[in-house]
């Protein structure tokens, strides 16, 4: 049986079905590299067209991963300030400030979770330069906001 009139297909073009090799479209890696072409992070709008996009989206993600360590070091300042709150207050009105608390700091956590695993997203384009900002990124907002913080991790993502 002949099948040369089928079109053959180069699956590595393919890109996981991204359509890699098919003009301005966004491809996926599924292992580690170094290529920029077609590379989206993230969302399809966040496209890297250019070397001036390329840098300028490099350091877009070296400040959103530095806002993470600020958004926990926010968050420890506010159990700080509810840890002294709870103590100045009477025992009636400590409960109020405790529940409340427990809201805002629920609310803090799950935002910090929310953050995280996009930051682990971010990481998982496999793009090589874009996780040295995530690594570079980590090491300035332990610098900027983490002084209070041991530098072991307690999460593997977060």
């Amino acid at each position: 049986m002949d099948h040369s009139h089928h079109a053959h297909m180069d699956h590595a073009a393919m890109d996981m079905g991204m359509g890699g090799g098919m003009g301005d479209r966004c491809s996926m890696a599924m292992t580690f590299t170094w290529n920029t072409n077609n590379l989206c992070i993230i969302f399809q709008w966040w496209h890297i067209r250019t070397t001036a996009g390329l840098l300028f989206s490099l350091l877009a993600v070296v400040a959103l991963t530095a806002g993470y360590e600020a958004l926990r070091n926010a968050s420890r300042r506010y159990e700080k300030f509810v840890a002294k709150k709870t103590d100045e207050t009477p025992r009636r009105s400590q409960v109020e400030v405790s529940k409340r608390a427990h809201v805002i700091k629920a609310l803090l956590y799950a935002i910090q979770n929310f953050y995280a695993f996009m930051l682990m997203l971010l990481f998982m384009t496999y793009n090589g330069y874009v996780m040295i900002a995530v690594g570079i990124g980590a090491f300035v907002g332990y610098l900027l906001f983490g002084n209070e913080t041991s530098s072991t991790k307690d999460g593997a993502c977060h």
